[in-house]
């Protein structure tokens, strides 16, 4: 299988030590990038600078980098000088995130695709004047509005939490050099019910977003399949679980969709605010 991995973990658990334990250990493994978030926790920016300065080939990316948090310049600036001190291996993932966590930090939500369209035009024409920065402009998208944005002034997007067939459809509506990379949760056990109990602890959140419902209907699931945590059937398409040789054959399934690296999120069935080790180094070995 010819995978290229990401990895995005929520490292805001993590103390500083940890952090940086975390990026050299996925680079030895052969991880190709990881992926900070932006919560209420890190600042991204800030954090992939200590990364890519302590790592020497693995790509560092924001995934995602909230737009409302800073003006299209700053985050052009920040990215430009990350790009240029790493040797180019920062990456910049943009998104709107949502209303409730915008209005949280206290701003006034607007609609996602025409501010999304106006942030991408300004950044990309934002007068940074820094010698050899090259950086790929992704952004998490997964609706048709959104999808045209990203056609019309991104890299490439993140799609969360969908299937193959959303993949085929986005690679079909995207131009042939933009790059998809799904994100998809994958876990490491194979007794279905506690598997799928732990996937619905995972994805419990999304499952009550009406967006992500929006999204899901377009792929066949309906009311039934957003109560009580999400049906089995979403479960099982949304989330990777099972053997190694199962969660493989997912990850397979969104490349040959037409995805070109697939963000695995590790959840650990032992919890303890840590990734699976054991699936990320056995999956960092893929042939």
């Amino acid at each position: 299988m010819d995978l290229e991995i990401g990895v995005l973990f929520n490292t805001d658990r993590m103390t500083g030590t940890e952090l940086m334990d975390y990026a050299g250990r996925l680079e030895a493994i052969g991880v190709g990038s990881m992926w900070l978030a932006e919560l209420f926790g890190r600042e991204p920016f800030a954090a992939a600078g200590a990364l890519l300065a302590s790592t020497e080939t693995l790509r560092v990316g924001t995934a995602i980098a909230n737009i409302y948090a800073r003006d299209a310049v700053a985050a052009a600036a920040a990215s430009a000088t990350l790009a240029e001190l790493s040797g180019n291996r920062f990456e910049l993932g943009l998104g709107v995130s949502n209303r409730g966590l915008n209005e949280q930090r206290g701003h006034t939500w607007t609609a996602p695709a025409p501010r999304l369209h106006r942030y991408l035009t300004d950044l990309r024409a934002a007068p940074i004047a820094l010698a050899d920065n090259h950086y790929p402009v992704h952004v998490a998208a997964h609706g048709p509005k959104m999808l045209e944005v990203a056609a019309d002034g991104a890299d490439g997007v993140f799609t969360y939490l969908m299937t193959p067939a959303h993949t085929a459809r986005t690679r079909g509506g995207l131009p042939a050099d933009a790059r998809i990379s799904p994100m998809m949760m994958c876990l490491l056990c194979e007794e279905p019910g506690e598997a799928r109990r732990l996937a619905r602890k995972a994805i419990g959140y999304y499952v009550g977003l009406d967006y992500y419902h929006r999204a899901w209907r377009t792929l066949g699931f309906d009311e039934t399949d957003f109560a009580d945590g999400g049906s089995d059937r979403l479960v099982d398409a949304v989330l990777a679980w099972g053997s190694l040789d199962d969660i493989r054959g997912r990850l397979s399934e969104q490349l040959e969709a037409g995805a070109d690296r697939v963000v695995v999120i590790p959840l650990n069935p032992a919890g303890r605010g840590q990734p699976d080790w054991d699936l990320l180094e056995q999956l960092g070995d893929s042939p």
